[in-house]
């Protein structure tokens, strides 16, 4: 009996002593999608204990977002990897133009960013030696292609991995001049979808594994995988493909459709990961999504000398029950941004190539000054205006707003904007002697204020809200601020892709305009609110 108990208080002891050590190695379960709002075209790599992952960013300046994580579920942004205006012409972009689908990857101690300037320039890469930067200047590269990626083989060549009009074709690059050394050999167009594109080539268990995306990054996308032994081919393809999709009867009802555009990496511990874009759809009369296509994660089962398989069944969740690394959280930003800093956090984006003298964060302390610019939120031009993306459908956005307008139709607020030609305004506006506050909406050929009112002040608080299927826009004075007044509601869908087309997501912006009219006119935004309620 005695034996027995003092076993009894051992096992207690050791066990109490094993249990964070074995508990630590093995976490379960997180929310998908890992980075919310509008970051699409995934790439990641691992350095050591490191992930880095990037995404495309369009016409949205600085470009292509940096993004650090421990653990593949927690991502903090640390940088952008293009950041000067001789690294990102973005002059001539228009709506959904600019950048398209970045690589990342790491040799020989230099980071890799290799991507697509469609509007100016075309292919090119920059390197680092620290993925948060500074960046080189771009090298072009001699192809006339979109969705390179670069892949060293262990006979020390780098290849330039591509799309073409008949699918995947790899060839020779000098790394030095972005000349190609060779011709270009077609190695594999696929299953047989439209648009095979975003391809990696990994070499495993003596095998060369090509990843593509297939079927447009739209609601038959998907993500399908061929191997050869020989890196030019011939690449039979995998018996499970496509090996992740959502377009077929297990996964038309799921709340994330079009997942493709797929990068693999392998963690410490062995095991493999895949990130990947999707988009949460909303469904009402038909199915929309406002967000833009966002970045997922799952697990990867490849067994020695195998295939992948994506979480199972190549289907995904919103809500993730599976055995995950070590999970790592990382600091959530503010809901309040002071503008105390010296610089904008990274959150935030202008589009295009900004006019630097038209911000500042010096000129009032505490307050973002913008310089009210004659160009609109409806030309493809370097408007006046500041963005960060819309991460959940139900959030909550407010600014208190001095408009110091000079001429009428000088206006500032805050925008819902999918593209120049689809968004939401609501803005103060000089109107005579007094001031209006509008609800200005922008549809296409559509142009109308849905609603107005008159105030007798030029300091304002602006708010809007969103749930699913509503934004409600909202105002209130400095004399009566915790009084708001509902001003009008719209639909979400007519920000929608479905509706407004391009490869973005809804951006929420503080802007200012003088409708084409030259002006000194500036305003003050003193605070931005951002907050969210989960999905």
């Amino acid at each position: 009996m005695k034996n027995t108990f003092l076993r009894l208080i051992f096992s207690i002891l050791f066990f109490s002593f094993l249990s964070p050590f074995l508990f630590a190695q093995n976490t379960f379960g997180f929310k998908n999608p890992v980075l919310r709002g509008f970051n699409p075209d995934p790439s990641v790599c691992r350095v050591g204990d490191d992930f880095y992952l990037v995404t495309s960013s369009f016409e949205y300046f600085p470009g292509l977002p940096i993004y650090k994580s421990k653990d593949l579920i927690n991502w903090q942004q640390i940088g952008h990897c293009l950041t000067r205006d001789s690294q990102l012409p973005l002059q001539n972009a228009g709506s959904s133009e600019g950048l398209f689908a970045p690589s990342l990857r790491y040799h020989d101690g230099l980071f890799y960013v290799i991507c697509t300037n469609v509007s100016d320039g075309g292919n090119f890469f920059c390197t680092a030696t620290d993925p948060a930067g500074d960046w080189s200047e771009p090298v072009w590269i001699d192809a006339n292609t979109i969705d390179p990626d670069l892949f060293w083989d262990d006979d020390g060549k780098t290849y330039l991995v591509m799309q073409g009009a008949k699918g995947i074709s790899v060839a020779e690059i000098d790394l030095a001049t972005g000349k190609l050394t060779s011709d270009e050999h077609l190695v594999w167009d696929g299953i047989g979808g439209r648009y095979p594109e975003a391809p990696h080539i990994y070499k495993k268990d003596g095998y060369y594994y090509v990843l593509l995306g297939e079927g447009g990054t739209e609601y038959m996308h998907s993500a399908t995988i061929g191997r050869s032994k020989n890196l030019l081919g011939p690449y039979e393809s995998c018996p499970l493909n496509p090996i992740l999709t959502h377009a077929n009867r297990i996964g038309q009802a799921n709340p994330i459709q079009a997942v493709g555009h797929a990068d693999l990496v392998q963690a410490a511990d062995g095991s493999w990961w895949m990130v990947f874009l999707g988009f949460r759809v909303l469904h009402q009369w038909a199915y929309w999504h406002i967000l833009g296509r966002e970045t997922y994660l799952a697990p990867v089962d490849w067994p020695q000398g195998g295939w992948p398989q994506v979480n199972g069944d190549g289907t995904v969740t919103l809500d993730m029950q599976v055995a995950t690394l070590p999970q790592c959280p990382v600091d959530a930003l503010p809901v309040r941004n002071d503008f105390d800093a010296d610089k904008l956090g990274f959150e935030w984006q202008y589009i295009r190539n900004p006019i630097r003298d038209n911000y500042s964060l010096a000129e009032r302390k505490g307050a973002l000054r913008i310089s009210v610019s004659p160009h609109t939120l409806d030309e493809a031009k370097p408007v006046s205006a500041v963005l960060r993306r819309q991460t959940e459908h139900d959030f909550c956005a407010t600014t208190s707003l001095d408009l110091n307008a000079q001429h009428d139709n000088e206006e500032a607020g805050i925008t819902l904007i999918q593209n120049n030609s689809h968004h939401y305004d609501l803005l103060l506006a000089k109107n005579g002697d007094k001031y209006q506050v509008q609800l200005r909406v922008k549809l296409g050929s559509i142009s109308y204020v849905a609603a107005r009112q008159d105030v007798e002040t030029d300091k304002v608080l602006l708010k809007i809200t969103g749930t699913p299927y509503q934004y409600t826009f909202y105002y209130a004075t400095p004399n009566n601020e915790n009084n708001f007044v509902e001003l009008d509601r719209m639909d979400t869908r007519y920000l929608s892709k479905e509706v407004a087309g391009g490869f973005t997501g809804v951006m929420i912006g503080l802007y200012a305009t003088s409708n084409g009219k030259p002006t000194q006119a500036k305003a003050y935004f003193d605070w931005f609110d951002y907050e969210t309620m989960g999905e």
